[in-house]
């Protein structure tokens, strides 16, 4: 209850902040500079993004050839014990 309570004066805090004073009659007016981190910052954000994508990837490929290799070891196994 206590962060859901935190997390809405935060986010009304963040719409605060961001409302032109001109427009709404209040807050800070900080639109501009929030486009401006935006532009700035989706490039990173892009990047690190593809980055954890292809690390994921490349571990799926890994468990699949791991998977491939027991599946057969079982096989073998099971063809040597008659079963």
């Amino acid at each position: 209850m206590k962060a859901l309570a935190i997390g809405i004066v935060i986010l009304a805090a963040a719409v605060f902040a961001a409302l032109p004073p001109e427009t709404a009659g209040f807050g800070l007016g900080w639109w501009d500079d929030v486009l401006v981190f935006l532009r700035g910052g989706l490039p990173v954000i892009a990047v690190f993004i593809a980055a954890i994508a292809i690390f994921i990837g490349i571990a799926d490929l890994k468990d699949r050839a791991d998977a491939k290799k027991e599946a057969r070891a079982s096989k073998e196994d099971s063809s040597k014990t008659g079963g």
